[in-house]
């Protein structure tokens, strides 16, 4: 919900302006001093071979460098089960083609990963007519190494540990079509006990020497920066201002939407 407002004049407008201004420019030092913490991890060097599928073939992991030094993946929920993409990671998603192009020239590529089959990927890109880089890692350790894969028995047993947070175990009552959860994975074609095993997050790569490093990864709120149209909903008068899902699939404005608060990835 957004906070109440108030009604003034310009110089009072003016005046919490200018605090406001405060707060933020020691908002923009604390980012830039938590992005240069991320840089100073760390080094982890990948000793096992990961094959993606690709439009090119299947190929390494390091081939999804295309020359660069640097690589960001997105581990967008798409798993084999899955009909369609996860909402919540096609409308991130949805700002790939904008800046990838950016990226690639400043020696950094970004590729979005899935589970499913590449095909079911493919024809989902054409449908959203997405053109950033996509890979299925279908039949690789890739998400489960990563942290964004679970098994119905870590599910069932407390076992998943997301975000380097334990989960309880799933209720079974939650495991079916009921619930805000239910009703957006229904929206994938799957079930919400289906649809959960997958998780979103980002990790970040570097090649050198030929040696592929993992650097960084993040998941759930850690992905709000990457949420492009929360940036600018932040900056509206209202501000997030929801109480449940709004957002869905970008050609499926026409549908309902579910009506309750839903945290469908984390």
């Amino acid at each position: 919900m957004s906070p109440m407002h108030t009604i003034g004049t310009r110089e009072q407008w003016l005046a919490a302006r200018l605090d406001l201004l405060a707060a933020e420019k020691e908002h923009t030092r604390r980012s830039d001093e938590l992005a240069l913490r991320r840089q100073a991890l760390p080094w982890v060097r990948l000793d096992k071979a990961y094959t993606l599928e690709t439009d090119a073939g299947k190929v390494p992991l390091a081939a999804l460098f295309e020359g660069r030094s640097q690589l960001l993946a997105y581990h967008f929920m798409f798993g084999p089960d899955y009909d369609v993409g996860c909402p919540s990671c096609s409308m991130i998603a949805d700002g790939f083609d904008g800046f990838a192009v950016h990226l690639a020239h400043h020696d950094t590529m970004l590729w979005a990963v899935s589970r499913a089959p590449l095909a079911k990927l493919q024809a989902f890109k054409r449908r959203m007519g997405w053109r950033f880089p996509w890979a299925s890692s279908s039949g690789s350790d890739f998400n489960a190494d990563f942290g964004v894969l679970f098994t119905e028995q870590q599910q069932r047993d407390g076992g998943i540990e997301y975000n380097w947070r334990r989960e309880a175990p799933l209720p079974p009552s939650a495991r079916g079509e009921g619930g805000v959860v239910g009703q957006v994975a229904a929206s994938t074609g799957t079930d919400a006990a289906t649809f959960t095993r997958e998780r979103p997050g980002m990790s970040a790569f570097v090649l050198e020497d030929g040696v592929v490093y993992h650097t960084y990864s993040t998941y759930a709120r850690g992905l709000d920066g990457l949420w492009g149209a929360y940036q600018w909903l932040d900056r509206a008068p209202k501000g997030r201002n929801e109480s449940g899902m709004w957002w869905r699939h970008r050609d499926a404005y026409g549908a309902p939407a579910p009506a309750q608060a839903a945290t469908c990835c984390g």
